[in-house]
């Protein structure tokens, strides 16, 4: 694992539902503060419980400032009705309250038969959901929702760790319209909403 530790979403438990907790996001934000400030991280280990070194290098001289992409304004979107279907708390109010700053409004549901009840009942335009839920995977709820007359035709987004290009093929076949990375980026977000059909289409 040590080669890949400081990248986004990495974990020891590769199960699909990741159920021991965590993100995988720590040290993917170490790395990126640390090269912010010019610096570097590494980690080492003699092997399992022997315990790990973790080592920050940062310049002691002022260095030239990190070129940063200019910000892209998107144009502002009309408020849409969201629903996110996250098992891991944290995130799913993480989403929440960035979805919420531009207005939209939101439901969170935390596993699949919760999504679907709160569908019925939310009718949001888009759905945004989590492949590697407990139980009832992210698949099978694209799936149910394909297969209810009432649910069918709302704006399936699978939004995962899982983003090799077979992940991408597999959610499209499951019924979802879009696949994307953990975590998205507000303007991805926004792309989103704004590729997802009004809401008269699926009333």
């Amino acid at each position: 694992m040590l080669p890949r530790l400081f990248e986004p979403f990495v974990q020891a438990d590769t199960s699909l539902a990741r159920t021991r907790g965590g993100l995988g996001l720590g040290l993917a934000l170490v790395k990126g503060v640390v090269e912010m400030h010019g610096g570097t991280v590494t980690a080492h280990s003699e092997g399992l419980g022997t315990g790990a070194e973790f080592t920050i290098r940062l310049p002691l001289r002022e260095s030239a400032p990190v070129a940063r992409p200019s910000a892209t304004k998107m144009p502002r979107l009309a408020p849409r009705r969201v629903l996110v279907i996250e098992d891991n708390v944290d995130a799913a109010e993480s989403l929440r309250e960035a979805l919420e700053f531009g207005e939209h409004e939101i439901e969170v549901a935390y596993n699949g038969p919760e999504g679907l009840a709160k569908a019925r009942e939310f009718r949001p335009e888009v759905v945004l959901c989590d492949i590697g839920l407990p139980e009832m995977d992210g698949y099978a709820v694209a799936k149910a929702f394909r297969a209810d007359e009432a649910l069918r035709a709302m704006y399936l987004v699978a939004l995962t760790g899982y983003a090799r290009p077979e992940d991408g093929v597999r959610a499209k076949e499951a019924g979802f319209d879009q696949h994307l990375a953990k975590p998205p980026s507000m303007e991805q977000l926004e792309q989103v909403l704004a590729a997802a059909p009004a809401a008269r289409e699926v009333r």
